[in-house]
């Protein structure tokens, strides 16, 4: 990775500095109504630190212009955060939460947290609100007390192969039918969940899958994957993985002198800019599908919706000098639902009440500041979990230049380079 991540931490540093310090500004201004604490669960420390931080320091600022409108109800909210590293330490966070009387409780970022997080915290009885992490398992406990506002893996991963159906077919000149892909995949449950909804959405559209390799993201060995890609010989290659195992993936691939005609990454990976600063030309070309950052096309939004975005934005270059991250936008749309959108109509500030009001949410696309809607699953695998998030494809159109191509409506560029060059 090529992301400088001490000053990267130091950026996110001020503006949670920021964000608490107009929290205790909002405070001093002498309201008898109590704070509303809000418990939040996150790894800010360790190796997920920076990614973590920066989706944190969105809910920070959904927090911040909430209690700039008068908080909820007259009462500011206030964070009550835990630091958690693994998952072994998500109860011990979850119990003390509960015992500080917390009835809603934001987080973790990592799919290895989220999924443990929100099991740990629906036990304890508190509404368990998702900020960013994807694994499908996070809802898909079936858990009435655990919501998602953004995308899961199965959102991601049919996103991805609905492009493929939609706009790659018909570029290549060939019905879905005729085409085959080839499926890489870390082997976590977030790998795992991107790669399934990839995998239902190419079969229902048509698309021949010949095969799958698994990989561990952590001490990957690429030369069983390259083989089984060269005896294939697929048109399509569909990457899930992370970034660093990402980037090698991709080194490995071109230096094997395989070809494929589209290269599709299925996770935040492949759009992050440090795929592309680590890989300059060699990132040329390749499709990634994620949640929306700030580089969709504008007109998704309406009037409102673009009205927050552009103080969200605003406030976010203020203090880190940036434009927002997809974690940034991810961590302020989902805390922005939860605080100004179902706690206000919650006939009770408890977990009841609040899983009540979340379920009531009806909101079109298009009114969220990432373009998304909101209605919560109410059955099965997908209770709790946003049925209007949104996903969109980027593409790698030139040197550290990457565009939204898909849907339409998002879209700030048409494809290009499809086929890939041999």
């Amino acid at each position: 990775m090529i992301v400088n991540l001490p000053d990267r931490r130091a950026r996110f540093a001020l503006i949670l500095a920021g964000a608490a310090s107009l929290l205790a500004s909002a405070c001093a201004g002498g309201a008898a109504a109590p704070a509303l604490r809000i418990g939040a669960i996150f790894p800010l420390s360790g190796s997920a630190e920076a990614g973590a931080a920066e989706e944190f320091a969105g809910a920070r600022l959904a927090a911040d212009m909430v209690n700039a409108g008068g908080g909820v109800a007259g009462r500011r909210v206030a964070f009550d955060v835990r630091d958690a590293e693994t998952a072994a330490s998500v109860q011990t966070a979850a119990d003390s939460l509960h015992r500080d009387g917390v009835a809603a409780v934001v987080g973790a970022y990592s799919s290895q947290l989220s999924i443990p997080a929100a099991a740990a915290v629906a036990h304890d009885g508190m509404v368990y609100w998702e900020s960013g992490a994807v694994a499908d398992q996070v809802t898909g406990q079936g858990s009435p007390l655990v919501f998602r506002v953004g995308a899961d893996g199965a959102d991601l991963g049919g996103n991805s192969g609905q492009f493929v159906t939609r706009v790659l077919a018909p570029r290549l000149h060939r019905e879905p039918s005729d085409l085959s892909a080839y499926l890489v995949t870390a082997l976590d449950d977030y790998g795992r969940s991107v790669a399934d909804g990839v995998r239902t959405a190419l079969s229902a559209g048509g698309v021949r899958i010949d095969g799958e390799s698994r990989y561990d993201p952590f001490n990957p060995i690429w030369a069983p994957v390259l083989g089984a890609i060269a005896q294939n010989h697929p048109d399509l290659l569909v990457l899930s993985s992370h970034i660093p195992d990402g980037i090698a993936f991709r080194r490995a691939f071109l230096a094997a002198h395989l070809h494929v005609d589209a290269f599709i990454g299925t996770t935040m990976a492949q759009c992050r800019s440090d795929f592309g600063d680590a890989l300059g030309a060699d990132a040329v070309g390749v499709f990634a599908s994620d949640r929306p950052e700030g580089g969709f096309n504008a007109g998704a939004l309406g009037p409102a919706a673009r009205s927050l975005y552009d103080r969200f934005a605003a406030a976010w270059h203020d203090r880190s000098g940036e434009a927002p991250g997809e974690e940034a936008l991810s961590g302020f749309t989902s805390t922005w639902v939860l605080l100004h959108d179902v706690l206000p109509h919650a006939h009770g500030v408890n977990a009841g009440a609040i899983a009540a009001a979340a379920r009531g949410l009806d909101m079109p696309y298009g009114t969220l500041p990432n373009g998304g809607g909101v209605r919560f699953g109410s059955a099965g695998d997908r209770f709790g979990q946003n049925e209007r998030a949104i996903a969109v494809v980027w593409q790698w159109q030139a040197i550290r230049h990457s565009v939204v191509v898909y849907p339409p409506a998002y879209a700030t560029g048409t494809v290009k380079l499809v086929p890939l060059p041999a």
